[in-house]
């Protein structure tokens, strides 16, 4: 038989699955994606209890992200095919990682405020006290953005 040249521009065959272990990498990746972007199923107005969850959220995306990265490198290094679920991984928790970093500055920055108006929402009894507690937000909402945007202009 004469020598196959698929190095040589020829196609190759299929990649051989990738071993066990990184497969069992990659599911747990997204399994703990996954468990990130539920976190945010517990937000809350409440600052104190919203900033954890977000710090829970951004630390299982990043442990997520580096499981599924590493488990597609090992893959590419024994050269076999990409473990399932990585790229969704790498995705998921990309996502939750982004989402957790928006909100910590957003809590970074408009704090405060975001906790007065938790504040006036548990305490509003009414329709028209929790649209006073909307409009009190905006505002205050209106002037720290003016406020943050004053030094720039001059």
């Amino acid at each position: 038989m004469p020598p196959s040249d698929a190095g040589a521009g020829g196609k190759a065959g299929p990649l051989p699955r990738p071993e066990p272990a990184l497969q069992h990498r990659a599911l747990a990746a997204l399994f703990v994606a996954l468990l990130s972007l539920a976190g945010f199923l517990g937000f809350n107005i409440e600052v104190r209890h919203s900033i954890l969850i977000v710090v829970y959220a951004l630390l299982a995306g990043v442990m997520s992200l580096w499981l599924a990265v590493t488990a597609v490198r090992r893959a590419r290094r024994g050269r076999s095919a990409r473990p399932r679920g990585s790229v969704a991984a790498i995705v998921l928790a990309g996502i939750g990682i982004g989402l957790s970093v928006i909100l910590l500055g957003a809590y970074a920055l408009f704090g405060r405020q975001l906790s007065e108006y938790g504040r006036c929402l548990s305490d509003a009894n009414t329709v028209a006290t929790q649209q006073a507690c909307s409009s009190q937000f905006s505002r205050a909402l209106n002037q720290a953005i003016n406020v943050l945007g004053s030094p720039g202009r001059g």
